[in-house]
């Protein structure tokens, strides 16, 4: 009877551990069908690891083709375009751009592409590392609340772009849906000791650059190919400053450089350094020591260097007023001892005079009637405007550049008089001036910037960086207007005998 009820017990358990199993497969893989047939024909199947930028995926090393899947949702959301402006982005994975997606050349990848149940609009997928009709797009568009799947089989090494193929497809683009995705060759690319990732995009808003709240698509400025913004990594600032990237003297980098366009071109240039290897278009043609590469929208290109002289290297669209005008600005800020015999910073600041320089200018906009704004509002404007006219030249700490850019920090040149100021963004300044003892022989263009714009950007300056003063109004700036051309500092070639 003992054994009799033990041989019972036997098939109950065996049962029981029968159904478990089922269940368990049935909650924790992908249907069996697609399972089997991937562990007959691949080495295993692994969940893809993804990133945000500038941040790129750990390599992950294995010697045989994979099933590799990938899950990417669609978000629709309200984002910072640029200190206080915001946006209505349409993003692949919530962020601008998408997240980066790193397989092998032999993988066969099951896509998972989300739409949020919050979403508006129906999205797809073209990702240029596919070959098939649209590349995905037919497959995985998807309306919101749902979820689309489809495979294919990355065919060949590259960097590719995604974006998303759904008409209108430039308006798609441009409020933000774009990526990256790396096919790495079988052996995997070369060792390096840091990578980083960077996407170039056009943003078309109904107001001009700078204006403030929550900026909506201009289709009109599209078509025409005029954008207000060319960024960098979604936003003007990501990559500068606080959230700039970083590497030591000795370290070879790689930059993953997608352009997503819609429209322009990039001319992708890191100022002060020369790119060892760029891999053209992403693929397999290598160019070596180059200062400039071209980007086409739709494209993208690897670019690899040693860093070799420490200090701050400001990456930007070489058009180059699309970097310090409408936002196409990164920062990577290099560490460790200098080597004079590669650069040796100033060693001399001799007196030149030649003929007199010509004060340059932009063209005056009409001045409207408009409202005085308190001083909070002032503040807030005015470090906007700083950070996208002022900080090139005298840097976001208003430090400047010694012998070239005079500080406006503490600078006993600007702050004992209000007026002063005012003056010099009128109508420009050129000629030798004394700056806290330093000498600076310069020229500043006119800028051509409202009344409203100077106040903004003169009470900044004049209440941050240690300077204490107080409000410049735009009456005060209208009232110096009235008085007409009346440069600051007048060169010596220019003064009456």
């Amino acid at each position: 009877m003992k054994r009799l009820l033990n041989t019972k017990n036997y098939f109950l358990l065996l049962l029981a551990a029968v159904i478990f199993q089922t269940n368990f497969n049935s909650c924790t893989t992908e249907p069996s069908v697609t399972k089997q047939k991937a562990d007959s024909t691949y080495g295993g199947q692994y969940e893809a690891r993804l990133s945000y930028a500038p941040n790129v995926p750990e390599e992950v090393n294995y010697g045989h083709p994979m099933k590799v899947v990938v899950h990417l949702n669609i978000i629709e959301k309200v984002m910072r375009l640029a200190d206080g402006v915001t946006y209505d982005f349409w993003t692949f994975g919530g962020q601008v751009p998408g997240k980066f997606i790193r397989i092998h050349v032999g993988d066969e990848v099951e896509f998972h592409l989300s739409n949020d149940p919050n979403d508006k609009m129906p999205h797809s997928i073209d990702m240029h590392a596919v070959t098939g009709p649209g590349g995905g797009a037919e497959a995985s568009m998807t309306a919101p609340g749902h979820t689309s799947i489809f495979s294919f089989k990355a065919l060949e090494a590259g960097l590719f772009l995604y974006h998303c193929a759904t008409a209108p497809v430039g308006m798609h683009i441009a409020n933000g849906m774009y990526g990256l995705v790396l096919v790495e060759p079988r052996e995997g690319l070369p060792h390096v000791d840091k990578e980083f990732y960077i996407m170039q995009s056009e943003v078309y808003t109904t107001g001009k650059y700078g204006d403030q709240g929550l900026q909506a698509f201009d289709m009109q400025k599209a078509l025409l190919e005029q954008p207000n913004y060319v960024i960098f990594n979604g936003s003007v600032g990501s990559t500068i400053g606080a959230n700039a990237l970083h590497a030591k003297v000795g370290e070879k980098v790689r930059f993953y450089v997608g352009n997503a366009g819609p429209n322009f071109v990039s001319s992708f240039h890191i100022i002060g350094e020369i790119m060892d290897t760029v891999r053209i278009d992403g693929g397999t043609l290598e160019n070596h020591n180059v200062q400039t590469t071209l980007i086409p929208s739709g494209g993208a290109e690897i670019v690899e260097f040693t860093c070799k002289v420490p200090g701050t290297y400001t990456i930007v669209d070489h058009s180059i007023f699309r970097a310090f005008n409408q936002g196409a600005l990164a920062q990577l800020i290099v560490s460790g001892p200098e080597d004079s015999a590669i650069y040796s910073h100033k060693q001399q600041d001799i007196v030149y005079l030649p003929e007199g320089s010509i004060l340059q200018s932009m063209s005056q906009p009409v001045q409207p009637a408009i409202e005085e704004r308190t001083m909070e509002e002032r503040l807030t404007l005015g470090k906007i405007r700083f950070e996208s006219t002022c900080a090139a030249c005298h840097m976001f700490n208003a430090q400047g550049v010694p012998g070239s850019f005079p500080p406006l920090a503490g600078s006993n040149f600007l702050m004992p008089r209000q007026d002063k100021g005012i003056q010099i963004l009128l109508h420009g300044l050129t000629g030798e001036v004394t700056v806290n003892g330093n000498k600076f022989n310069g020229v500043m263009p006119q800028l051509g910037l409202s009344d409203d714009e100077i106040a903004n950007v003169l009470t900044y300056v004049r209440n941050n960086f240690g300077n204490k003063d107080g409000l410049v109004t735009a009456k005060m700036v209208a009232d110096y207007r009235k008085q007409g051309d009346k440069p600051a500092v007048t060169h010596p070639s220019k003064k009456k005998k």
